[in-house]
């Protein structure tokens, strides 16, 4: 797998679009109709979503607890309350499934939780994808990528930033061997640490 996208928590949607944008970078609302996440794209490698909450209802995480998932709401719960800042991380892979990710957890006792998702884009694209939940949550979530390409085609910001260059990702020591086994990506360098994540840039 591939690195796919770095969350940021917005303590306020709106105010986090302005500050990347006064920042230099383009940000586009990730829905057309009252989007709840806002995006900022790169031509080559990982983007940025920029959340205020999850993109979930209290209803649906009743409804996960009841059918046993309850770490999969301790996820959720946790981008609700983080602060402002980076905080979690997404791989993506190239199918329309997660076969050799499903096996590489199973291999690792870890349990999981798959399930699809859509939106409609400001251009008017439907976008797809499968969405896969490892129930420990410091182990990053997994996504299909889309089956449209959303991403401009050689496009630098109005900031001269091209894409981003390295991101380092902090976490329990004991977990890094099988993250290492979901993604080899280059970009991704995994450390030991408590949920630090750094974001280097190439202009």
């Amino acid at each position: 797998m591939k690195l796919s996208h770095i969350l940021y928590k917005a303590d306020d949607l709106k105010e986090s679009v302005h500050h990347f944008r006064e920042q230099g970078f383009h940000v586009e609302n990730g829905s057309k109709n009252h989007p709840h996440n806002a995006l900022i794209y790169f031509s080559q490698g990982p983007y940025i979503e920029l959340i205020q909450k999850a993109p979930i209802s209290v209803f649906s995480k009743w409804i996960l607890n009841r059918i046993g998932k309850s770490k999969l709401v301790d996820r959720f719960n946790l981008w609700d309350t983080s602060e402002q800042g980076f905080f979690e991380i997404c791989f993506e892979n190239y199918r329309d499934n997660f076969s050799d990710e499903v096996e590489i957890l199973k291999n690792n006792d870890q349990d999981y939780f798959i399930t699809s998702s859509k939106r409609r884009d400001p251009s008017d694209r439907l976008l797809k994808w499968k969405l896969l939940f490892p129930m420990e949550i410091k182990i990053p979530f997994m996504m299909t990528y889309f089956n449209i390409d959303p991403k401009p085609k050689n496009y630098v910001h109005p900031n001269g930033i091209k894409k981003i260059k390295q991101l380092t990702y902090g976490t329990e020591i004991d977990l890094i061997p099988i993250i290492k086994q979901l993604c080899d990506d280059e970009v991704l360098q995994v450390e030991n640490g408590k949920g630090v994540i750094n974001v280097t840039y190439q202009h």
